[in-house]
């Protein structure tokens, strides 16, 4: 399996004597909708939660239309980072790494902002590309993947971007290569933006399921996948917001409840009827939802406008939901590295 370079930051504890090898570790992700944090203590080869944190930002507002961060949208950003930076000093972090991206990547002003945040948290946000990106999502849903099927879809549907990777099982325990990833330059976010989601007719529904359709065919031009797909050999595993929300819509949870979701099996048809249900919902109904909520209500649509793009693409009988991502990927490789290599004294 591709290795993610976890580069991570090292926090300087004062005259607190350092351990052998990190113990507290801390992942960050910044992205064009959410800001989610998880810190975590090092358990063996894995790690156990000891806080986390996740608040929607919306960094990416607007900048569909207008190619730059707003001050609205930078200011909600700052003021999440400086919870989480708080957090981090309190739990007294040993390793952070901290991420930002398709906002960021795309905004003209995302070098200010971030130098912004550095300035007034103190946090060393990165921008990772968009392969980093997909390989820390797919590492993250390594635990769902199913030793009956050689080969896995995973994806990750984010605010400003999409990805798609292809994975197939090798010889040996947790051996994986990665075939083929794609970054689409559209996600819920900036969909949402473009179609508006608040109140939407089925004609402008199919648009974007169209729009997301015909940005996925270069995804599998010569139909291995559908070929595999028909053959059983296929698993597809979904990773965002929108996946969990449909699972929890399918469930009919009363609140969300991430030990239900995580892990899921939605057959074809759940996911198609969670989704015909969502997009028939007025904005208000879907607002009031308690697996939906206000701040959801719109990109919820067109998150499950490239969910039943990518089931129009290929003839799979079910995806797996995976409600982790960004934060466990970067929790799992940098323990990975630490542990593989030397003591650091």
């Amino acid at each position: 399996m591709p290795l993610v370079p976890a580069r991570g930051t090292d926090i300087d504890l004062g005259d607190i004597e350092r351990p052998a090898r990190p113990r507290i570790y801390g992942a960050l992700d910044l992205g064009t909708n959410n800001c989610r944090l998880l810190i975590a203590r090092r358990h063996g080869a894995g790690y156990r939660v000891i806080d986390a944190f996740s608040r929607i930002v919306r960094l990416g507002e607007g900048l569909e239309q207008k190619g730059w961060l707003s001050q609205a949208a930078m200011d909600r950003a700052v003021a999440a980072l400086a919870v989480c930076a708080r957090k981090l000093s309190y739990r007294r972090v040993e390793r952070l790494q901290a991420v930002a991206t398709e906002a960021c990547r795309r905004a003209s002003n995302g070098g200010l902002f971030l130098r912004r945040v550095r300035m007034q948290t103190g946090l060393p946000l990165e921008v990772i590309g968009t392969a980093e990106e997909a390989a820390l999502a797919y590492q993250s849903c390594a635990p769902l993947f199913e030793s009956g099927r050689p080969h896995i879809l995973v994806l990750d549907i984010g605010g400003g971007s999409t990805e798609v990777s292809w994975l197939e099982r090798q010889a040996g325990e947790h051996a994986w290569k990665l075939h083929r990833c794609l970054s689409l330059p559209f996600g819920v976010v900036s969909l949402a933006e473009r179609y508006g989601c608040r109140n939407i007719g089925e004609d402008h529904y199919q648009a974007m399921r169209f729009e997301a359709v015909t940005a996925l065919r270069a995804f599998d031009p010569e139909g291995v996948l559908k070929r595999l797909a028909r053959q059983d050999a296929l698993q597809l595993i979904g990773t965002s917001g929108t996946v969990t929300t449909l699972a929890g819509i399918h469930l009919g949870l009363p609140r969300y409840q991430r030990e239900r979701v995580d892990g899921l099996h939605m057959t074809r048809d759940d996911i198609i009827i969670a989704s015909r249900s969502v997009r028939r919902w007025s904005f208000s109904a879907r607002a009031a939802h308690p697996c939906i909520g206000v701040q959801r209500a719109d990109l919820v649509v067109a998150g499950s406008a490239i969910v039943e793009a990518v089931l129009a693409l290929w003839p799979l009988a079910r995806l797996r939901v995976a409600d982790r991502g960004l934060r466990e990927g970067m929790l799992a490789k940098m323990i990975e590295q630490d542990l593989a290599g030397p003591l650091k004294i």
